[in-house]
């Protein structure tokens, strides 16, 4: 069993970063949009909040797994490395192509699509679908610059985003302390426990680990980060406490500023909230917000995907051509097949079915790649893959982080073929063909 790869370059991606990549591709689409399709199955402020509550507890046991596998396995790529080094080629050109297809090229699609719906809220004249292909095409041109150039758009518009929304968060929550009645919805009730139990609950939980999914947004780009072995493991952690934090206090805001029958099932449930909070006009401010908020989601994921298209490249002959790099380091034609996927998803796909069949998929490839840190830890010294005298993240409390990670996952993934058989079965298809078409395309057919 191989484990491998290279250090990190001197010169590279810092901390700073690392933690707003994987900040920024968190808080995206999911936050500002599932709590509509939750509360169609949900009616109690307790069940929600705990489920958003348990999504973040899960999420930090899969960055504390994923933390001690960056450190033992350097390299870009993700799931692509991880999965190809602890089992066989085979799964992590699977996995690969998930990423490609369910991690990032169906995110940025659904981000594009609630970038367009809450730009709508602001400027009722600018179409949805036109304004998605529109931010994307954009995107993608500015990441086709330079790592600086994308580095400083990252982080500023990261920070823009957390300040802007973090500021509605605090008006929320002092309109909230003015009336303490509405703080009742969250009280704990029989109702609320006997709603967490129902298959329904399993689709909310989807739901919100759909809204955490990208806490391992480092990883794809480990190669590049500098003291890779210890960054990319601290920016998992402290990225994914920090938007736990914040998903559970802005679904809060959420249910206490506006009416449930108001936010059931609809899409831009940030706006609905902020009209009742500050108004029609801070509503439409706050739209604004949350739309230059999903710009650093998009372009984080933007960043982080096409490298994992770059090292398919550079491992399998046959996709040669997409490893090719410019003069600065950027894989541009892997940038440019990403964009071309997502233009497709924006033409065919809808939002609800989107989410589903890509989360399914994503949660299996995490899964094994959580079950590797228990193979892992089997199978290599502790002495193994120390580079330049780095110390080794550490998974704390191991085994429990893995093995929680592995079991909640497994139960979210159990209650969806339950409600929704028909996606999950066509999302578990997807990573079907990857794996049957492995041996042919390791033989160098086209």
């Amino acid at each position: 069993m191989r484990f491998g790869g290279g250090a990190s370059s001197i010169e590279g991606i810092s901390l700073p970063t690392c933690i707003s990549l994987v900040t920024a591709t968190m808080v995206g689409t999911g936050v500002y949009t599932t709590l509509g399709f939750q509360l169609q199955d949900l009616h109690s402020g307790f069940s929600i909040l705990f489920l958003w509550l348990l999504g973040g507890l899960i999420s930090l046991c899969g960055a504390l797994s994923y933390a001690e596998i960056a450190s033992r396995i350097p390299g870009s790529g993700g799931e692509y490395t991880y999965l190809s080094q602890i089992y066989h080629p085979s799964l992590g050109f699977m996995a690969a192509f998930v990423s490609v297809m369910a991690g990032f090229s169906a995110p940025i699609s659904l981000a594009a699509i609630a970038f367009g719906t809450y730009l709508h809220a602001v400027v009722p004249g600018c179409p949805v679908k036109i304004s998605a292909f529109a931010v994307v095409l954009i995107i993608s041109g500015a990441h086709l610059r330079s790592i600086k150039a994308s580095s400083l758009f990252q982080n500023s518009a990261t920070i823009v985003k957390f300040f802007l929304v973090g500021v509605f968060i605090l008006i929320g929550a002092w309109s909230a302390l003015k009336h303490p009645a509405c703080l009742k919805l969250f009280t704990p009730e029989k109702e609320s426990f006997d709603e967490l139990v129902k298959p329904s609950s399993g689709i909310a939980l989807l739901f919100v680990l759909y809204a955490y999914s990208g806490w391992n947004a480092s990883t794809y780009l480990a190669g590049e980060v500098r003291k890779a072995q210890k960054t990319v493991g601290l920016s998992l952690v402290i990225g994914t406490l920090a938007v736990t934090v914040f998903y559970v206090a802005l679904n809060a805001i959420f249910l206490t500023a506006a009416p449930a029958n108001e936010l059931r099932g609809v899409l831009n449930v940030g706006s609905v909230a902020a009209n009742h909070l500050i108004g029609i006009q801070g509503g439409r401010i706050m739209s604004g917000i949350i739309a230059l908020g999903l710009l650093a989601s998009i372009s984080a994921m933007f960043w982080a995907g096409p490298r994992v298209i770059q090292r398919v490249g550079e491992d399998y002959p046959v996709f040669a051509p997409l490893a090719l790099r410019t003069t600065h380091g950027i894989p541009h034609r892997a940038i440019l097949l990403q964009l071309l996927l997502i233009l497709v998803l924006l033409i065919f796909g809808t939002f609800e079915a989107v989410l589903v069949f890509a989360e399914i998929p994503l949660l299996i490839c995490l899964i094994l790649g959580a079950v590797g840190l228990l193979v892992i830890r089997q199978t290599q010294s502790d002495s193994d893959g120390v580079i330049q005298g780095i110390a080794r993240f550490r998974c704390p409390l191991y085994p429990l982080p893995p093995l929680f990670f592995i079991i909640c996952s497994a139960a979210g993934l159990v209650y969806s073929f339950f409600c929704k058989p028909w996606i999950a079965l066509a999302g578990l298809g997807m990573m079907l063909v990857p794996l049957a078409l492995h041996g042919w395309i390791r033989g160098g057919n086209r």
